[in-house]
């Protein structure tokens, strides 16, 4: 991706197994405010409450892929319910990476594999149509679920940052893991 390069792209679509991704549209606006409800996005250490006019000024942000990030949206093909989000963020071109983060709303959609798909069709992307040669993530280690998942994907543990987060009167650790472009392929390609 060229440095300043920004497109409108909310016809691209990439297909997963159950799921499919896709750019944010203004329609999604009710469905995305719901989704950013959700209590166990606390997973994810996000601590605040967001207007719907926040959200409506971030749905046009996100409808299209800049030079720095891409928002796909999450849905599942049978029904075209919005499942939640992934994100490429802090995209560095010169050194080729990136970061990747996710969030699925409610428990009725975890455990069927649905962020599984998105992650390795969002580091597909990234690694395909970006040419990014490293993605990590950062997860709080309260959260052995999400840690299981990234490394069954491939992503390796780098680092623990200690009591990054301040949650219910607690501090939490938060740990680094990357994939890399040769692992991915190694394992999907």
């Amino acid at each position: 991706m060229s440095e300043n390069r920004t497109e409108q792209l909310t016809d691209i679509q990439i297909d997963g197994k159950d799921i499919y991704l896709r750019i944010a549209r203004e329609s999604d606006l009710n469905d995305y405010f719901t989704y950013l409800q959700d209590p166990e996005l606390r997973l994810t250490g996000t601590q605040r409450e967001f207007t719907y006019d926040e959200i409506a000024a971030w749905i046009r942000k996100i409808s299209v892929i800049s030079s720095d990030r891409v928002d796909f949206l999450i849905f599942l093909k049978r029904t075209n319910e919005l499942l939640g989000e992934v994100v490429l963020n802090e995209i560095d071109s010169i050194n080729r990476c990136a970061n990747i983060r996710i969030g699925i709303q409610g428990t009725q959609h975890r455990g069927h594999g649905y962020g599984t798909d998105a992650i390795i069709q969002m580091l597909r992307y990234g690694f395909n149509t970006i040419n990014l040669h490293r993605i990590d993530l950062t997860v709080y280690t309260f959260n052995p679920r999400a840690i299981h998942v990234y490394e069954k994907i491939g992503f390796k543990r780098e680092g623990l940052h200690r009591d990054t987060l301040y949650l219910d009167e607690r501090f939490y650790d938060m740990l680094t893991m990357a994939i890399l472009e040769d692992e991915f392929r190694s394992l999907y390609e």
